[in-house]
């Protein structure tokens, strides 16, 4: 699934396409992607300009004149195509993502006719995607947002937080940090990335990250820093182009390039003086990597 760097960077490739522009057009060419469109789905956007186009977690925001807000979530193949001039055959695809996204316009389930002169389309071939129209003053109580932790890059977001959030937690590390309720937008690849940065070890026990009385240790303090580091990276980057996938520029997405755990199984830890080999394991039907050397 399509982590925050990738989301921020599918964003910011719409931006140009959505952001101040009317939708002459919505279409939804078959009933369902992962839920049921609402049966007002097409009428609620229909004419509405976008005032704002924004991010949740993995989850975009598109504000709506009309006080409504589209959310929309890529699920595990979704992916955007920004087509000019009505062609439909071709357009850029912006974000780059683990897996590879289709090319099969079969599977174009979503149409938006921009103003801009653009025609945003939304590709999914497994439906495990979804978009819903919520009126901006409900969001608060939206099953589908509320919960949500705090941005892991935003201001509220630091040690201290972190530390109430994994008190007395009996369960790893990395666990909570993949639990959105901790922390929104973090995934697989993030994690692991950054728990090698911050030297700590996946297995190790969330509840180590406070004290008795609910302090940050230097754990929790290390494991934010490296957390808004690898974010940050891989935004720059354009997120993790594994495979052939590209910015709207046309591309590559770099950040795979930086990986220091992640894929590598077997090769040598590059922590310097540590000497250690990258592992894999399976943990909560994820595959985990990581080195046992430097990561306690």
């Amino acid at each position: 699934m399509p982590e925050l760097p990738e989301v921020e960077t599918v964003r910011r490739g719409l931006q140009p396409a959505m952001e101040g522009a009317r939708i002459l057009k919505a279409e939804a060419r078959r009933g369902d992607l992962r839920f049921p469109f609402q049966k007002d789905f097409v009428a609620r956007l229909q004419g509405q300009t976008v005032t704002g186009l924004g991010r949740r977690a993995k989850y975009l925001m598109a504000d709506l004149a009309s006080g409504d807000v589209l959310l929309m979530h890529l699920g595990m193949s979704g992916s955007f195509r920004v087509v000019r001039n009505g062609d439909g055959a071709a357009g850029d695809q912006p974000g780059q993502f683990h897996h590879p996204r289709s090319e099969d316009r079969a599977h174009d389930h979503v149409l938006f006719r921009m103003s801009s002169g653009a025609d945003v389309i939304f590709n999914d071939p497994r439906r495990f995607g979804y978009m819903k129209v919520i009126a901006r003053n409900a969001l608060e109580d939206e099953p589908l947002l509320k919960g949500l932790g705090p941005e892991p890059l935003g201001n509220e977001f630091d040690a201290a937080m972190l530390a109430r959030a994994c008190h007395n937690k009996k369960t790893s590390l990395k666990a909570a940090l993949l639990d959105q309720r901790v922390v929104a937008g973090l995934g697989n690849i993030y994690v692991c990335e950054a728990l090698f940065r911050a030297h700590l070890a996946p297995r190790r026990l969330a509840a180590t990250l406070s004290t008795k009385k609910g302090e940050p240790t230097d754990h929790a303090r290390r494991l934010v820093e490296a957390i808004h580091a690898v974010l940050n990276q891989a935004i720059k980057a354009g997120g993790s182009s594994l495979r052939d996938h590209r910015q709207t520029t046309g591309e590559l997405g770099y950040f795979q390039h930086s990986f220091q755990v992640y894929d590598r199984e077997g090769e040598k830890c590059q922590a310097r003086g540590c000497g250690g080999i990258v592992r894999r394991f399976t943990q909560n039907g994820r595959s985990t990597f990581w080195c046992p050397k430097c990561q306690k």
